[in-house]
């Protein structure tokens, strides 16, 4: 098990903060929490909420009945009764904050009364200070992302000899995918897209009980979490023969998304990976179906910064980790995604997916 240094990470919010004239965050629900605590708040009425300033130790303030829970060292825990208020007990720590970050996943019921609490104070979201950490990913974090993408590329590998597509509901095919997610060393299956024929030209595909039929394409884009981080990968198969043109628009997709992973580089602008991989697609005259981003990065949440898009002038740094997923969506016809987590090496490109990447057959 990877033992990470929420200490650490604790000490870089607070010199940034210091840096940047922020008297207080508070981070509540989200990834945020764990990433600095290493504790993953229940979201309900109930306020979690880690309270840091720059030069004090945190104090994670919490239901009393959740405190058993917790066990981060290098904070002060207080619990709090079900007869305290919790926004009192976190506002008596601050004095009159000039500016405050405050965590994007927190509910409004509560921030509403931080507002009202402090009135003459400038508030501003936590992520322009956390996403300054989180984007890139330490030794230990990438091999939790290399483990978690060696699970589902296990998952995967098994599909062609372990799943019988023909004549079966697009749920039962998501219930089999996430059973093999767990199988292969996940903690939990997060996500399970199955798009079969006309509906995989719909990217985010909620499963159905349509009957996958021979001749179809399946999407199958599915992920988990290993301590606490993300796989997600997508492939597309075919149940029975290829038609030419299904082969075609396969070959294409499979062309993008070579020419994103090797885009991938210290130095290149994010968009440009997104302009590699877009390129493929438009001069083979498909342009207008790819209909989304190229990538999105990936860590604690499936999605986070950095995002793969045009317009995204930040430089890739070593130590990113995130998508690339180039995809063709022919509306009432059929789609095409292939999908792989990269990280930015030193040197280039580290691909942690490797699972086969071709149009596979099933049955």
């Amino acid at each position: 098990m990877i033992s990470f240094d929420y200490l650490g990470r604790l000490a870089r919010l607070q010199d940034l903060m210091a840096g940047r004239g922020v008297d207080v965050a508070l981070l509540s629900v989200g990834a945020d929490l764990p990433y600095f605590t290493g504790y993953e708040a229940t979201a309900s009425e109930r306020l979690t909420v880690l309270v840091v300033r720059p030069e004090n130790q945190p104090v994670l303030l919490i239901p009393e009945l959740e405190a058993p829970r917790v066990r981060s060292k290098g904070l002060i825990v207080e619990p709090w009764s079900e007869a305290d208020d919790p926004i009192e007990k976190a506002t008596a720590l601050v004095d009159a904050p000039a500016r405050v970050a405050v965590g994007d996943h927190m509910w409004s019921v509560f921030l509403v009364r931080f507002q009202k609490s402090w009135p003459h104070t400038s508030w501003m979201p936590a992520s322009e200070l956390t996403t300054e950490l989180r984007m890139r990913k330490d030794t230990d974090e990438i091999e939790a992302l290399r483990q978690a993408a060696h699970a589902v590329d296990r998952a995967m590998a098994r599909i062609p000899g372990d799943v019988r597509f023909s004549g079966r509901t697009e749920r039962d095919i998501a219930r089999n995918l996430a059973e093999l997610t767990v199988t292969e060393g996940h903690d939990v299956a997060e996500f399970t897209i199955v798009a079969s024929g006309p509906n995989a030209a719909s990217p985010h595909h909620e499963p159905t009980n349509r009957i996958i039929e021979k001749g179809d394409l399946v999407v199958c884009d599915y992920g988990g979490r290993w301590s606490g981080y993300y796989s997600d990968s997508t492939r597309t198969f075919i149940v029975g023969d290829p038609t030419p043109r299904q082969a075609e628009i396969h070959s294409v997709v499979l062309g993008a998304n070579e020419a994103g992973r090797a885009a991938v580089s210290p130095g290149t602008p994010c968009e440009e990976v997104d302009r590699a991989a877009r390129r493929v697609i438009a001069e083979a005259g498909f342009g207008e179906y790819f209909i989304h981003r190229t990538g999105h990065g990936i860590g604690l949440e499936v999605h986070e910064h950095p995002y793969m898009i045009e317009g995204n002038g930040r430089r890739l740094e070593e130590g990113m980790a995130f998508s690339v997923e180039p995809g063709i969506y022919l509306p009432a016809e059929f789609g095409v995604r292939i999908e792989d987590i990269v990280v930015c090496g030193e040197q280039g490109v580290e691909d942690l997916n490797r699972s086969d990447r071709s149009l596979v057959e099933v049955g």
